[in-house]
């Protein structure tokens, strides 16, 4: 017996690129449009921070998803894996990617706009606007990859169980 999905559609599926790429377009239309109606000559230089806490968020969550599917496949030397631990993994992954696409368009709008000014600021910003960009799709990655570490693997047909409850063994 297979169980079907809720009828409500309450049911948790992977993320879907198609709303990554659509949320990243969203955030550099309107990073486009805010930078280029303010006067960012006014605005002070680009801070770095953000983009050091998205490059460490990145390589935590590509550990995490290393470490998370070595211990769902039940490697060698690995204990086995709380379930629960794996459902705030998979929590986190969606939130991450979703986050990571929001700052990615939103770095790559600024960094598009730092790119066709010819000022002198806009030069000195154009660093941190990349590395932004590469560390945000660098955590959209590695978000992907852990919610994908989280699934549990297929097993082969001999050891799957029966799927109706009446063929089983010691069943009337």
């Amino acid at each position: 017996m297979t169980q079907s999905p809720p009828p409500d559609g309450s049911r948790m599926g992977p993320t879907r690129i198609s709303t990554l790429v659509v949320t990243a377009l969203a955030a550099a239309a309107v990073a486009w449009l805010l930078i280029s109606s303010l006067y960012y000559n006014r605005l002070p230089p680009l801070p770095w921070l953000p983009v050091v806490t998205l490059a460490g968020l990145a390589v935590l969550e590509a550990y995490a998803a290393i470490n998370t599917r070595g211990r769902i496949e039940r490697r060698p030397g690995r204990d086995p894996v709380n379930p629960l631990v794996v459902a705030r993994f998979v929590v986190l992954a969606k939130a991450s990617a979703l986050v990571g696409a929001i700052f990615a368009g939103f770095y790559a709008g600024l960094a598009g706009w730092l790119f066709v000014q010819p000022t002198r600021a806009a030069a000195d910003d154009r660093p941190a606007g990349v590395a932004g960009l590469v560390a945000s799709v660098a955590l959209v990655a590695a978000a992907l990859w852990l919610e994908r570490s989280c699934r549990v693997p297929e097993r082969p047909e001999d050891e799957r169980e029966p799927d109706d409850w009446e063929s089983r063994p010691g069943r009337p």
